[in-house]
């Protein structure tokens, strides 16, 4: 299996160097050249492996100058039953017969961003070996909350690498705010900007692409790679979790054999749902792919017109802030696999959203699009609204993401007719999010720090995850706050 970068297709590499190297140096991603199927057999045997395993065998199928025996043990470490609070990784909860949520927030760090930010860090340091790199990587991560402590908490102290982060100062959760300042490790750096999301985006990405700064950390036996899930690396394990909800499913007789099952995501940057869309060129039966978003409407209105994706729009602080985003990275890679492969395209699309924040695709990628998505989007008063209703009707307490996510499903089986069995993808603790998520329950909370998870406790009668309640022996490290032009100067903190 080779990688080639979404702007340039002629441009050639391995799993391994485009783990490696994050972003291509065009400024493209990196996507496989071919989508590899599962045949009954291997449906068969995922049936009776448990997710670790699972895990394995599906990046084995797109990383394929790893052994399979190197990817076993990888998954056995980042998916430790001590880090995810046992041997079921991800669970699959059915809220009704045919609404079952994939919580994939059992991790170290209580969000979606572990089951890849675990993983990558042992797919990364081996990939830097096999394509004998000798200089430290350097990590660069832009966050809109969870990405960043997933990451901090994958590559803390990993030898041969450093890793920064950089956060919207107002635009994160008080919770995910606390996970990254405390942040233990030598090689770790956490830095605020002045800005929202798609400014420290936008940033690291003309980082990634500037060749001086590059020559720069070169002199000091420096290279960048990212974490953020333009790493074809960080996307790639994301797979896995849709193959093993369906088996899972199976497993359970919620489903027959080879029926349709929709997926729902929350999401902003693109990658999570995109993930889906791969599982399902496997071979795995899923239907509509329902992309949920927030006020921050861009990809609700880009499915909605058919092709058309405008970034000039206010920009929204909400109470789903992982969602707070304008520029969808991974839709690039999308864009590239519907249209076959047609990086001069790409290419052009790219280049006008850069220069004119907006761009539209051609009917027929449009037709492609509306084939294989629907969209949908729920405000900060809908999200709250969702939040009661599933608490009160099932006893069942939902985060900030996750509950736009439920409330696009909703909306969607509601206007389409289409009742398939559908997989919410649930993304994050609800205790990351107190202060909305127990004012949803009617019982606002005012104070600050691990003293919000005591008080969701009380209001939801659900106990708040070990990793967050941890947080209130620790203190902060980090209180650097630059802005968003500055970003550069902030470099020289890993020199």
């Amino acid at each position: 299996m080779e990688y080639v970068s979404t702007r340039n297709k002629n441009l050639r590499v391995s799993a391994a160097k485009a783990i490696a190297m994050g972003i291509a140096p065009d400024g493209g991603l990196f996507c496989p050249t071919e989508f590899p199927r599962l045949s009954h057999d291997e449906f068969v045997q995922l049936m009776r492996m448990d997710y670790k395993q699972r895990a394995a065998m599906i990046l084995g199928k797109f990383l394929t100058d790893f052994t399979a025996e190197e990817l076993q043990h990888f998954t056995e470490q980042a998916y430790a039953d001590e880090k995810f609070g046992g041997k079921d990784t991800v669970p699959v909860v059915s809220l009704a017969a045919d609404v079952h949520m994939l919580e994939l927030w059992h991790g170290p760090t209580c969000a979606f961003k572990d089951m890849a930010l675990q993983m990558l860090p042992h797919l990364l340091t081996a990939s830097l070996k096999k394509t004998g790199e000798p200089r430290t990587c350097c990590i660069l991560v832009a966050t809109s909350g969870d990405t960043g402590k997933a990451a901090l908490e994958g590559f803390a102290d990993v030898p041969g690498t450093k890793i920064m982060v950089y956060y919207p100062v107002d635009g994160v959760s008080p919770m995910q705010k606390l996970q990254m300042v405390t942040q233990q490790g030598e090689n770790v750096e956490v830095v605020a900007i002045k800005g929202n999301f798609d400014d420290a985006q936008s940033a690291v990405k003309c980082i990634f692409t500037d060749k001086e700064t590059a020559k720069r950390l070169d002199e000091h036996g420096l290279m960048f790679s990212s974490a953020n899930s333009i790493n074809w690396g960080r996307l790639a394990p994301q797979i896995a979790y849709y193959v093993s909800a369906y088996c899972d499913l199976l497993g359970a007789g919620k489903i027959q054999h080879g029926q349709t099952v929709n997926v729902c995501v929350p999401t902003g940057n693109f990658g999570n749902i995109l993930a889906a869309y791969i599982a399902k060129q496997m071979g795995v039966p899923l239907g509509k792919l329902i992309c949920a978003s927030n006020q921050n409407n861009v990809l609700t209105d880009f499915f909605a017109q058919g092709g058309v994706y405008d970034r000039n729009r206010p920009f929204y602080t909400t109470d789903s802030p992982s969602m707070d985003i304008l520029i969808s990275s991974n839709l690039e890679r999308l864009l590239f696999f519907l249209s076959g492969q047609n990086d001069v395209m790409v290419k052009e699309k790219m280049d006008a959203l850069a220069r004119d924040g907006r761009y539209d695709v051609s009917d027929t990628l449009g037709a492609q699009l509306a084939a294989d998505f629907a969209a949908g989007f729920c405000d900060d008063t809908q999200t709250a609204q969702t939040i009661k209703k599933i608490f009160d009707e099932q006893k069942y307490l939902c985060d900030t993401h996750t509950a736009v996510a439920v409330h696009v499903c909703e909306q969607y089986r509601a206007q389409s007719g289409d009742h398939a069995p559908v997989i919410v993808a649930s993304t994050a603790s609800p205790f990351k999010f107190c202060k909305p998520v127990a004012a949803a329950l009617g019982h606002p909370i005012d104070t600050d720090g691990t003293e919000q998870l005591a008080a969701l406790e009380a209001v939801s009668g659900c106990k708040a995850p070990e990793p967050l309640a941890a947080l209130g022996a620790k203190t902060p490290r980090f209180d650097r706050v630059v802005d968003k032009a500055d970003i550069l100067s902030t470099l020289d903190l890993l020199l």
